[in-house]
């Protein structure tokens, strides 16, 4: 098992795309801890979990000392971070001239300033063993635009750019950071915010004629947090079933 004696936290676990990355690392031999906003979901995902242990603590990104709570009870319980997928957020759907600029703040605080913050707090154990991976979950929303998803759009932009950046400081330090695009996915998240006639459009436009699925997602984790992945950082991989192919 590839991920064996690795200790990988994974956020927004309790479902969807972080549920499904969870699964795919802990069967490939991961200790995954989960952190979620629903710490009941999060619990009920890390018992899912098979291959190896897995834990859960509550999580809001939205409050700074959650966080540091969070990567406080992580460190304690396992002494280190090798592996660290920022995969939670959220979305509204709904015109930009419309948007209630709360709606703004709460997108910036858990999209964007959640995952730096968590990611602050993990790097030095990183450093100390000269060794990490980061794997943050934008999407293509953030390189490409999408109707109605303006600040959630820049949400996910502002992190393929945290992304690059931050991973030309870290490769002094041997630690890769990379960025995974999904395209529409079959969430929960997904299924709240799209009509029926919105995702059989999208499954039209679709290369592939059919939504992506959560696995699809967590098996492009599983490459960027594993062995076979140690020569490449700053990069930003789309999933999406060749909808947006753009450099």
């Amino acid at each position: 098992m590839e991920l064996k004696d690795k200790i990988i936290v994974v956020t927004g676990g309790a479902s969807g795309i972080g549920k499904a990355t969870a699964q795919v690392l802990a069967a490939q031999g991961a200790t995954v801890h989960i952190g979620d906003l629903d710490s009941e979901g999060a619990e009920r995902a890390a018992n899912e979990c098979e291959g190896a242990k897995a834990f859960a603590t509550a999580l809001d990104l939205a409050k700074p000392d959650s966080v540091k709570a969070f990567a406080q009870q992580v460190l304690a319980q396992h002494g280190r971070v090798d592996g660290l997928v920022n995969a939670a957020g959220f979305d509204k759907v709904g015109p930009f001239i419309k948007n209630d600029p709360e709606l703004w703040e709460r997108l910036v605080a858990v999209n964007l300033l959640g995952a730096m913050r968590l990611t602050q707090l993990v790097l030095p154990s990183m450093i100390a063993a000269n060794a990490g991976k980061i794997v943050n979950i934008a999407s293509d929303a953030g390189r490409v635009g999408s109707m109605g998803e303006t600040a959630y759009a820049a949400t996910k932009g502002g992190l393929i750019a945290f992304t690059k950046s931050l991973a030309r400081e870290m490769a002094r330090h041997q630690i890769n950071v990379n960025v995974v695009c999904p395209g529409p996915t079959d969430t929960p998240l997904f299924n709240t915010q799209a009509s029926e006639g919105l995702r059989e459009a999208l499954i039209s436009a679709i290369p592939f004629r059919r939504l992506g699925q959560p696995e699809d997602v967590a098996q492009a984790v599983r490459y960027l947090v594993g062995p076979h992945s140690n020569y490449v950082t700053g990069q930003v991989l789309s999933v999406s079933g060749g909808l947006t192919m753009v450099g």
